[in-house]
């Protein structure tokens, strides 16, 4: 057959799935062992490490000792590893969890003698947009894929663009994926008959000319001995993937052309059920990522001492390892899910730790009455932040000039008033410490002990001082510095911070008539309707909305809450047969939380019935259920209707305890107008997508897809703290709040032809207790461009801040770390690297921009997303000017 054939021989290794990461670790190491020995005793072997770093990793932390004989392998070319660290689910990370994925996948690869040069995407359910931009911009020039190629694709090569025009050569596996060569060495029985039936099959796809990519593995499979002769038996040759493709020059020209994300079921299952499922991990993700790549590495690159690289470097390792395709996705048992998320709480918590650490160090110079106030986002800002402070007199900003507020609560002021005698009392004090506050000063009088405490002193309290002065004492009152919470509006430089505080009435500085700063129009509610002057919205009985924006586009019923059946599994979503949808609360109760001036806020309690399960009548799990239980739960959703001044959308707090099982939560969102397609932002990339999914391998196509930060259609925009699924259907926008499941895979998934795992149960993927999801709702008129600045501002709030300096000090000046602006321009990382501020940004626009960046800096150059230098750029006066193509992503370096 004159080499026909080359040989790939893989392993596809799901790093934790339907065992958790340490037991499929085992077998790693014995799969690595036997991969090793065979390469080192058979020459003629390659082998593709399925393109992660974290198999190597994995393996080196057990057999430390191999590391020169993998180094050896790699560098002699027989054994392919990376790019990627961890085999990621595209979807739902963000943009810069991808770039990072890369990153360290790359860097690490380097050490053992180089990466694959191919961005290998074997199994991801689908794959975003912007991906051949990100891989070029990697240094990489070919991508290979299985999963969610559109049905226009009849060759085994396409070019895939991205929304800037880059076009990669991608090589596709049809006819079986990763493990298309998996049968042809089953035995050496029928070896020529299997290999000409495989090359027939092949050449519908690859053309009369070429050689035949064979991929010769499937999950967690090791090399089966004698390969090479069998190989070489049928007149074929071994080469690892990149060996395979890098014969290719990466030119596209000729190929058919694909563009945009890759989501179609025509060719095999994507199993968009698992953007829902376990809907906790996915918003601890979003939480996770936010904190580290909004708040911690870039306050710690503009404001911070030392830069706290260890720190970060050990939240981005938990981020990556978490995004994996079985791992984010929750789509593994639950011991999975329950790692998964510890590893993305404890990236959370490391970029909060290095976060607390750059604010305390500001906070030093803020009077201990104070508030320090950041602004995460890299434009200056206006906004409403809720703060406590002692006292009663009004705030002021570091000018003197006044600082609206709302007085929202006061805290008491008597803590403790009973008899008791003072060696009980005295048990209390820790330090200077008392009921969770400082003492400030004590006192004794007729037989009463009075503590005077406060949030923060600089008092101290001498014990025996005490003790000896409270002979007799026979009653102990506690009373605290009037406190209060106010909502206070302020104003805060672009990625900076100011302070404010209270101050005496004759101290606070006026300005002159018409020069003050100017303050949005108040925001005036009740039980039954808020306003703000940019937004009106209505309570209607039932408890949903009527939005109407000040340009007259309006939303009316919006906020509709549907249950219904869910007997599908953690892949895919299915409903029961004769499913029952309830929309209709039995009962709907509202009460004023405030009114204004600068929020105004509703409670809306509904109370229904949701069915117990999607169980048959007489309770037994048959598969499919044919109904959902006649047992009910009385389900109470309670809804924060909120709005603030200055903001043209209204944010939603919804929040249950879901007693009940195997069902889906939506909320539902009526369009003001007809829609013909959607735009929901995702990974560097706005995807404008139509109300169906293309079909054909046998998986029902669900028009069900994610959006990250929000989602647009007709007129509506829905703001999003996490990667939210969403469809567009029947002239409503819905978003899934929760879908509870009780099994990985099902044997018969009525919307799934074949399993998509084992039939394992995951009663933890149910979801029971406490769902509460924060979102936004904005009416627009004109383009969803209109909502990318909202969306900025909705999910980077504003920090606060206790002042921790000398409360005599002053308040220090306000102070602006870096400024970008411009027409869709949007900040994805800040940090440092080698001495220099590393900026990226995407312009999500589909018309060329210009990104505006001013700050503290002389010097500027390009960078690839892999850290390596480009060409220097011009910078003025502290200013450099970016020229951007539409949906272009860029990175640049700032020094001096």
């Amino acid at each position: 057959m004159s080499e026909e054939i080359v040989v790939v021989p893989h392993t596809h290794w799901d790093r934790e799935w339907y065992e958790p990461f340490q037991r499929f670790r085992l077998r790693l190491v014995a799969l690595l062992d036997e991969v090793l020995d065979t390469m080192e005793r058979e020459p003629a072997y390659h082998f593709t490490l399925d393109g992660q770093l974290a198999c190597v990793d994995d393996y080196l932390e057990v057999r430390p000792e191999n590391r020169d004989r993998i180094a050896a392998l790699v560098e002699s070319g027989r054994l392919a590893v990376g790019p990627w660290q961890i085999l990621l689910d595209e979807f739902l990370c963000s943009g810069e969890n991808i770039v990072r994925n890369l990153e360290l996948g790359m860097s690490r690869a380097d050490k053992l003698g180089g990466a694959m040069p191919v961005g290998y995407l074997p199994d991801m359910f689908g794959h975003t947009a912007q991906m051949p931009q990100i891989l070029r911009k990697a240094g990489l020039l070919h991508a290979c894929v299985y999963r969610g190629v559109p049905s226009s694709v009849t060759t085994d090569a396409f070019a895939w663009v991205a929304p800037d025009g880059t076009a990669l050569r991608t090589q596709y596996l049809p006819a079986g994926g990763y493990g298309n060569g998996a049968h042809l060495f089953s035995d050496s029985a029928g070896l020529a008959e299997r290999a000409a039936a495989f090359v027939t099959t092949m050449r519908e796809w690859h053309g009369p000319e070429g050689a035949l990519l064979a991929m010769y593995g499937t999950d967690h499979s090791a090399p089966v001995r004698g390969l090479p002769e069998m190989v070489a038996a049928i007149g074929a040759r071994m080469d690892t993937l990149s060996g395979y493709i890098g014969k290719y020059s990466g030119e596209v020209d000729g190929l058919p052309r694909v563009e945009g994300e890759l989501r179609s079921h025509a060719r095999a299952n994507i199993l968009p059920g698992v953007i829902s499922v376990r809907a906790h991990v996915k918003q601890a993700m979003g939480r996770a990522e936010r904190m580290v790549e909004r708040y911690a590495e870039p306050l710690a690159a503009l404001w911070g001492a030392e830069w706290p690289g260890r720190f970060l470097d050990m939240a981005w390792w938990r981020l990556v390892d978490a995004s994996g395709h079985d791992s984010v996705t929750g789509c593994g048992v639950d011991d999975t899910a329950q790692q998964v998320a510890a590893r993305i709480a404890e990236a959370e918590h490391l970029g909060q730790a290095v976060r607390d650490m750059v604010t305390a160090r500001l906070a030093g110079s803020v009077p201990s009455d104070g508030v320090l106030l950041v602004n995460p986002t890299p434009a200056a800002r206006s906004g409403v932040v809720v703060v406590d402070v002692a006292g009663t007199d009004p705030l002021v900003d570091p000018s003197g000039a006044p600082v609206p507020v709302q007085p929202l609560e006061y805290a008491p002021t008597l803590l403790l008033d009973e008899e008791m005698d003072a060696a009980t009392a005295l048990t209390f004090v820790h330090g200077t410490e008392l009921y969770g506050q400082h003492i400030t000063a004590w006192s004794v009088e007729g037989g009463t002990l009075t503590f005077t405490v406060a949030r923060e002193t600089s008092a101290v309290i001498d014990l025996d001082d005490l003790r000896a002065a409270t002979g007799g004492v026979r009653r102990v009152r506690i009373l605290a510095e009037p406190r209060r919470t106010v909502a206070a509006l302020v104003e805060v430089p672009p990625l900076g911070h100011t302070s404010i505080r209270p101050a005496p009435r004759e101290q606070v500085r006026r300005p002159p008539a018409g020069q003050g700063r100017p303050v949005p129009a108040p925001v005036r509610g009740d039980e039954e309707a808020l306003d703000n002057g940019l937004l009106r919205v209505t309570i209607a009985g039932d408890g949903t909305l009527t939005l109407v924006g000040a340009d007259g586009t309006t939303v009316t019923g919006a906020g509709r809450i549907v249950d219904g059946g869910d007997v599908g599994d953690t892949y895919n979503h299915a409903p029961p047969t004769g499913d029952l949808l309830v929309s209709e609360p039995s009962s709907v109760e509202t009460e004023l939380v405030c009114s204004g001036p600068l929020v105004a806020a509703v409670d809306v309690r509904r109370t229904y019935r949701w069915p117990a399960s999607g169980r048959g009548i007489d309770g037994t799990p048959e598969l499919p259920a044919p109904a959902r239980s006649r047992r009910t739960e009385e389900i109470v959703v309670t809804t924060r209707v909120e709005l603030r001044a200055g903001e043209p959308y209204v944010r939603l707090r919804v929040e249950f305890d879901n007693r009940c099982e195997d069902h889906r939560v939506r909320l539902h969102v009526p369009l003001p107008a007809p829609a013909t397609e959607s735009h929901a932002e995702g990974q560097f990339a706005v995807v404008t997508r139509g109300l169906t999914s293309e079909g054909g391998c046998g998986e029902t196509p669900l028009p069900t897809f994610p959006a990250s930060s929000w989602v647009a259609a007709a007129g509506v925009a829905a703001l999003l703290e996490h990667v939210t699924e969403y469809e567009v259907a029947d002239g409503e926008l819905a978003l899934t709040l929760l879908r509870s499941v009780g099994y990985l895979s099902r044997n018969r998934n009525a919307l799934r032809p074949e399993p998509a795992g084992p039939q394992l149960p995951t009663p933890a993927a149910q979801s029971r207790g406490i769902r509460s999801v924060s979102l936004a709702l904005m009416p627009y008129a004109d383009s969803w461009q209109e909502v990318v600045p909202q969306a900025e501002t909705f999910r980077h709030d504003l920090l606060v801040v206790p002042g921790q300096g000398e409360r005599a000090a002053a308040l220090p000046d306000p102070a602006s770390g870096l400024s970008v602006t411009g027409d869709g321009v949007v900040m994805t990382s800040l940090r440092m690297r080698d001495d220099r501020r590393e900026l990226r940004v995407v312009a999500l626009t589909p018309v060329a921009t210009e990104a505006v960046i001013e700050g503290a800096f002389t010097q500027a150059r390009h960078a690839d997303l892999r850290g390596r230098p480009g060409d220097p750029l011009p910078v003025a006066d502290g200013v450099l000017r970016l020229a951007l193509k539409p949906w272009e992503i860029a990175t640049v370096q700032l020094s001096g």
